[in-house]
């Protein structure tokens, strides 16, 4: 392990890549190449290696901590006197925009499903639980999509509770990156799974009371394990502008696309557009919102320009 801060030696067990592999143990590759191709998002390389060396080890860990959760709702449930509900694993998962969230979330729902105790692993994401643009736009919003406010946080917070409480069948909201916008009639069905990722922006945050009897409750409240995806903003400001460049060349070129207006840009404009972007809204949503919630997380990864995880810090108990 490596040295680190006072503040952070305090919170935080500090692991170098090299540390962080060895943790692996015995636990085997249950990815396959192909598999890793479709998990990957755009501009994000995560090759084999990666997935052996930082996300075999955070599956073993997790494994055992959802045991140990697991065996703690049945002894409680036997101290009562009553049946044990069947409690999902809560995960939450933090970070900027194209800081690779999704990818990180998509590689550890496929490895953590293929464990023999959780098989069954559900991922939803916050944007589901955006405003729907009329509403934004009558608040004047649109321009701060993606910040605290934009968020429906009371409706998600719904559903987080019903997840906990061991409901049989719960809905999500679904949101469209081709129309920006939720979908009107659709959503995202959770029935009891072992495990549920969320992956969001903001899923760290605190802010104002949300709870119905004026008591405060956060979204992080939820959560068993939290995990904050760390990186320099100068590289996250390039990601951004290399997954601005991909999608004018691919989802933006969709009629439908409601960002079909940046397909014809040069690339010279769509650069200068992309750092516009990010300057006024996502870089500032980073810095305002996001960053200041790093230190929430129960363990912290951080990537270095080429996407590859570094550095891992685990919370003390």
């Amino acid at each position: 392990m490596n040295g680190a801060a006072k503040g952070e030696t305090s919170r935080y067990l500090i692991f170098d890549r090299d540390d962080w592999a060895v943790l692996r143990a015995a636990t085997p590759m249950t990815l396959r190449e192909p598999e890793l191709q479709r998990l990957r998002g755009i501009n994000v390389q995560i090759d084999m290696d990666e997935v052996a060396a930082i996300y075999l080890p955070l599956s073993r860990l997790l494994n055992l901590y959802v045991s140990a959760t697991q065996d703690l709702h049945k002894v409680t449930a036997t101290f009562l006197g009553a049946m044990a509900p069947k409690v999902p694993y809560v995960i939450g998962i933090a970070g900027s925009v194209a800081v690779g969230k999704s990818t990180f979330a998509r590689i550890l729902q496929a490895l953590l499903a293929n464990w023999p105790d959780h098989p069954k692993v559900d991922l939803i994401t916050t944007d589901g639980f955006l405003h729907p643009n009329s509403v934004l736009e009558e608040r004047g919003l649109m321009h701060r999509k993606g910040f605290p406010e934009s968020y429906d946080t009371r409706e998600l917070i719904r559903v987080l509770r019903e997840i906990k409480s061991g409901s049989a069948r719960v809905e999500a909201p679904v949101y469209s990156h081709i129309v920006y916008d939720i979908v009107e009639g659709e959503s995202v069905v959770i029935e009891q799974p072992d495990i549920v990722i969320l992956e969001g922006l903001n899923v760290l945050q605190t802010g104002p009371s949300t709870g119905t009897d004026g008591a405060n409750e956060f979204v992080s409240d939820f959560f068993d394990f939290s995990i904050y995806i760390d990186a320099d903003e100068t590289d996250i400001e390039d990601w951004y502008i290399q997954r601005f460049l991909s999608l004018r060349e691919s989802v933006f070129q969709d009629p439908n696309s409601f960002f079909r207006f940046y397909a014809d840009l040069s690339d010279d404009e769509a650069v200068e557009t992309a750092r516009g972007i990010w300057n006024s809204i996502n870089g500032k949503n980073l810095v305002e919102n996001i960053a200041p919630t790093r230190d929430r997380a129960s363990l912290v990864v951080r990537k270095n320009a080429d996407h590859r995880i570094d550095r891992v810090q685990l919370r003390r108990l």
